[in-house]
């Protein structure tokens, strides 16, 4: 190994250990290999030496003269952030293994230990610390490369919902997100994740409608080698990724009826069992849940299990549609175009006044993600730098205007406009007069007239 290579992977490393034998020799293999090592023999000196030193790595006796290293391990921990401890000990059993692993250690070594052993060791920990580095620099990269939508609103309707997200963050109850597609599911799944207690472990998400029955369930609890054919080797699956942080199931209504059943199991007793394996797994994971279909009329149907939408349901969360947040349209479209201005290396652009109002006439049917592919292909094509509304698909810009809530517009004006889109959107007029608050022959006079 080269000296610019050792500098790379050179950890600060603690050893606490009442032999002093081990205590020489465990120091000289670390720092044969580079490392920076600082030796004590008791509990106490650990503890001074962590006031004044960060700590990458610690060897950590089992036994201590005066305690034990089970006891000083939480210690540690919660001392040097992001430490990893290997405990070390003469006395290996599989019971004092499993206990060290619970309280946080990283590994576990047998006396008498080899060189290569040690060796091996700390290498996983220093490619393990690459990984996290790595991911840590792709996580921001990812951050700055996709325009995640700005959650500050104007809205009444999702400034409730905010509400209702920062109330359930610090729990750990199930949540299902309801609302159209593209409405932002997601990035509120997310955003409840990164309020959460679990927020520096795991997000994972599975998308349930793009695998079939069979691969879903594989996605979700693993396999073993040999439950499939291709299943070549054991393989965890999202639920272990997601052990301690969050598992976010989108749109969970296309999930058959025999795997309901296991997830049901899974939320209820934290257990499962990988595909085509008889044992018996267990993982911390908090499930949220996203759909936009009504789960009621998929229960009612014998399409979705009733038990398992009750424990889903436990916090329900609508997002309401882009055309009820008409005044969120132009915020949200002028962060979008800002973003795909940065990163197509354009002058700022900006929305001409017929845009804008163009922007707000429109239904959004697509939501959210409609605004933000029409927005980016208008950067794209568009050769001005104000954006006029020929930038746009015909079906935007050739949609009929309606009235804008604040617009100059008669009361009358307005009320058609909403009764229009509402009945549009209804499949019978009697929903369509539920929805208004009005009877449904008040609603046929009314678009008699």
């Amino acid at each position: 190994m080269t000296e610019v290579n050792r500098a790379k992977r050179a950890l600060n490393v603690l050893i606490v250990d009442d032999e002093k034998n081990i205590l020489t020799t465990l120091k000289m293999c670390l720092e044969g290999m580079g490392h920076r090592v600082t030796a004590v023999s008791s509990a106490h000196a650990a503890q001074e030496a962590i006031r004044f030193h960060s700590f990458d790595l610690a060897f950590l006796d089992l036994r201590l003269a005066e305690g034990s290293g089970l006891d000083l391990l939480p210690k540690l921990i919660s001392a040097c952030a992001n430490l990893a401890v290997v405990m070390i000990t003469a006395y290996g059993t599989i019971d004092a293994a499993v206990q060290a692993v619970k309280s946080g250690a990283t590994e576990f070594l047998t006396k008498p230990f080899t060189p290569a052993q040690i060796r091996s060791v700390v290498d996983k920990i220093t490619t393990q610390r690459q990984l996290e580095r790595q991911l840590a620099n792709l996580s921001e990269q990812l951050a700055e490369a996709i325009p995640e939508v700005e959650l500050l609103t104007q809205s009444a309707q999702m400034q409730s919902v905010l509400e209702i997200i920062s109330r359930v963050a610090a729990s750990d109850v199930s949540v299902l997100l309801r609302g159209e597609s593209g409405t932002g599911k997601g990035v509120l799944a997310r955003l409840l994740h990164s309020h959460s207690a679990r927020k520096d472990h795991p997000f994972v998400m599975v998308n349930c409608p793009t695998l079939s029955e069979d691969l879903l369930a594989s996605e979700l609890f693993g396999h073993a080698r040999g439950a499939f054919t291709g299943a070549v080797r054991d393989q965890p699956g999202r639920v272990e990724s997601a052990q301690g942080g969050t598992l976010f199931l989108d749109e969970v209504s296309e999930i058959a009826p025999s795997l309901q059943a296991k997830l049901l199991r899974f939320l209820q007793e934290k257990q499962f069992e990988r595909v085509g394996e008889n044992t018996t797994r267990r993982a911390d994971v908090r499930v949220i849940t996203a759909t936009n279909r009504n789960l009621e009329q998929e229960v009612n149907a014998g399409r979705f299990r009733e038990d398992l939408l009750f424990r889903l349901n436990v916090v329900e969360v609508i997002l309401p549609p882009l055309r009820e947040r008409v005044e969120d349209i132009l915020p949200l479209a002028r962060h979008f175009l800002s973003f795909f201005a940065r990163a197509t290396k354009r002058p700022q652009m900006e929305l001409s006044a017929a845009a804008e109002t163009m922007l707000q006439s429109y239904p959004w049917p697509g939501n959210i993600r409609e605004l933000r592919n029409a927005i980016e292909r208008a950067t794209i094509l568009w050769p001005a730098r104000v954006i006029e509304p020929a930038a746009f698909p015909d079906r935007i810009s050739t949609h009929p205007s309606g009235p804008v809530l604040g617009g100059p517009f008669t009361i009358e004006e307005i009320e058609r406009e909403h009764i229009q889109r509402v009945v549009a959107r209804c499949k019978t007029q009697e929903e369509a007069a539920s929805i208004l608050g009005i009877d449904s022959s008040t609603l046929w006079r009314k678009r008699r007239r």
